[in-house]
């Protein structure tokens, strides 16, 4: 019996050595962490829940060069210089191509700024040191990763959860959308997991892929958190004993209903609601190397169709693609423009603004186009892409319409920052995405284009 969509008889996997490792970046409590333009405070007074890098690696065998996933509880990136030093350190220091690398930013908007620009803020002198020992870390936590690996399986099945809203809110006072929940539109709850499973039944890694603004901290939280994936992840690590890697999906327009507070339990709260759904996902998944056959009809009151799990060999395949897409540029101030309006500046929101499109405008350079970097790999029937900017969840749906029997889990800030990807229709609004974005109408949709050919030939 042959059935079109083969996810009704088996979870997406790959079967190959896999290693995880998971180690505490918090960096110390002082550091310059003024995120939010409302902010009163410059400085992290303490710290709701330990910030954490997790890695997994991935090898089709031991002699392969591997495939190094890290996530890391930090927010994005406001310079493309102190981002490639980090990256770039940590593959001199593994001898790994660049393709090999995706370094994901789970978006915690309260966590502390990586910008070693910012040297001179209160409490800013914490930072290059941070950056380097955060580069140190990294590359302990992959060795060790890499001497851990073991034949595993990792296998994937897609669920739902509802903490992601719609975030763009028409004002009913002016033309214009803000950044709150839009109760009126419908928001892509897709929930994404990997399970891996070595050899001897031990489930040892939960990766989580969602798409959903960590902002339910805000400008009256004073302390360092991961907000809500700190509690999906604790509660999933206590259930499976395995370490848990979360992947911040295309979230552009996405955030919790209730956000831009500065109480940790309510973030607690959203990340308990999100590790649930992940179990839940968990608890529907086959064992790991099987699937269902159909072993034919038992007739009884009804005539009763018999499904039964039998062992299967998972897709020992891996490949990988990196592409520079190079996207077109809105009309942009120049840099010295830019560093003259910031100096000349009293608004403390105005001259946030100002200083974070210095930093776009730097990251992107002063030409009409910019190249934007593109990951996208194939492990086994699954397919993981990764890019440095804010795209809608459109990227994502329209990836995964399109590869309907993979598993594709979809990053956001991965590898860098530039700012957001909305929808091409969207870019006639005033509104918080079109007018922070560097990046020309239909950059978005260049990007997705780009992304379906280049899976095309990965699969």
């Amino acid at each position: 019996m042959q059935l079109k969509n083969n996810f009704l008889t088996q979870d997406p996997s790959f079967n190959g050595f896999i290693g995880v490792c998971q180690v505490d970046i918090t960096p110390p409590v002082g550091i310059y962490s003024r995120n939010w333009g409302a902010s009163t405070r410059d400085v992290a007074e303490g710290v709701h829940k330990p910030l954490l890098l997790t890695c997994f690696v991935f090898q089709a065998s031991k002699l392969d060069q591997p495939l190094v996933l890290i996530s890391t509880d930090l927010g994005w990136w406001k310079s493309a210089e102190d981002e490639r030093i980090l990256r770039f350190g940590i593959l001199k220091e593994l001898d790994l191509e660049p393709s090999h690398l995706m370094f994901c930013l789970s978006h915690t908007h309260s966590g502390p700024c990586l910008y070693s620009e910012e040297r001179s803020k209160p409490g800013g002198s914490h930072i290059e040191f941070y950056l380097l020992e955060l580069k140190e870390k990294a590359v302990l936590a992959v060795k060790k990763a890499l001497s851990s690996s073991e034949k595993s399986t990792l296998s994937w099945r897609y669920g739902k959860c509802s903490l992601a809203t719609n975030r763009d809110l028409p004002d009913l006072e002016k033309e214009r959308l803000i950044v709150g929940m839009n109760p009126q539109e419908k928001a892509d709850d897709t929930l994404l997991v990997g399970r891996v499973t070595t050899e001897n039944g031990k489930t040892v890694g939960v990766l989580v892929n969602y798409a959903c603004h960590p902002t339910t901290l805000a400008w009256d939280n004073n302390l360092l958190s991961p907000d809500y994936v700190g509690a999906m992840r604790e509660l999933v690590e206590q259930e499976t004993k395995g370490l848990c890697l979360f992947l911040q999906g295309a979230s552009g327009e996405l955030a919790p209903s209730e956000q831009y507070s500065g109480d940790c339990k309510m973030a607690d709260q959203f990340g308990r609601q999100l590790g649930y759904s992940v179990m839940a996902v968990l608890e529907a998944m086959l064992p790991p190397s099987s699937h269902l056959i159909f072993e034919g009809v038992v007739e009884s009151g009804a005539s009763l169709g018999i499904w039964k799990k039998a062992k299967r060999n998972p897709s020992t395949v891996i490949s990988i693609e990196t592409i520079d897409v190079v996207m077109n540029l809105k009309p942009l101030l120049a840099l010295s423009e830019i560093e003259e309006q910031w100096r000349a500046c009293d608004d403390p929101v105005v001259k946030e603004r100002l200083w974070r499109l210095r930093g776009i405008r730097k990251t992107v350079g002063e030409e009409s186009t910019t190249k934007m970097p593109l990951w996208v790999w194939r492990l086994g029937d699954a397919v993981l892409v990764g890019q440095p900017n804010e795209a809608y969840s459109l990227f994502q749906q329209q990836l995964r319409e399109h590869f309907s029997f993979h598993s594709v889990a979809v990053m956001n800030i991965v590898n860098g920052y530039a700012g957001y990807l909305p929808p091409e229709e969207l870019y006639q609004t005033d509104m918080y995405a079109v007018w922070q974005t560097p990046f020309a109408q239909g950059s978005l949709e260049l990007l997705t284009h780009t992304a379906i050919d280049a899976i095309k030939r990965n699969i």
